[in-house]
């Protein structure tokens, strides 16, 4: 129980990406898990609950400056530490 009281709130937006204005380095210290439309997900790369949206990866496509190429998926976005 002293464990969850040391994490911090997971906020309503954010990314993995650390160039993201939405990155958070103290929450990326724990393991966060993604349910998005009733189902774990393992690729999020970011996420907004008050929008419903997720963006992950589309398969290996990259752009032209090499990072992934992110789809917005929307649907129902539950965060939560594991």
């Amino acid at each position: 129980m002293s464990e969850t009281s040391q994490r911090p709130p997971l906020p309503d937006h954010l990314s993995a990406d650390p160039r993201s204005p939405h990155h958070v380095a103290a929450i990326f210290e724990h393991d966060v898990g993604i349910r998005f439309n009733g189902k774990e997900r393992h690729d999020v790369e970011e996420y907004c609950i008050s929008e419903g949206w997720v963006k992950v990866p589309a398969g290996k496509t990259l752009d032209r400056k090499g990072n992934p190429l992110m789809l917005k998926l929307k649907g129902s976005v539950e965060p939560f530490y594991r």
